[in-house]
């Protein structure tokens, strides 16, 4: 991953930003952070619909690809599911 110039905490929390301002939900927190040849790969997790009780809401996870600056490329909703659902056949 030559010339990356940004770490993997710095692409988490800017792929955070980018995914706030764009779906304008709450973000829920970070899954996981992979490097690629061309910068960061990262799936967040978002409350896509917020219900009382809290323990009924809706969450989502985005991935988003950013270049080696943090600059968001894309980024697409993968999985949609109720708050405490288990993520069973996941790795």
């Amino acid at each position: 991953m030559a010339g990356t110039t940004t770490s993997a905490t710095r692409a988490a929390a800017q792929a955070q930003e980018h995914l706030s301002a764009l779906t304008t939900k709450d973000v829920s927190g970070v899954v996981s952070v992979e490097p690629t040849e061309d910068g960061w790969l990262v799936e967040v997790e978002v409350i896509e619909d917020h219900r009382i009780p809290a323990s009924s809401d809706m969450l989502a996870v985005y991935e988003a690809a950013l270049d080696e600056q943090g600059d968001l490329l894309s980024y697409r909703r993968t999985r949609r599911y109720p708050r405490g659902r288990a993520d069973v056949g996941r790795n």
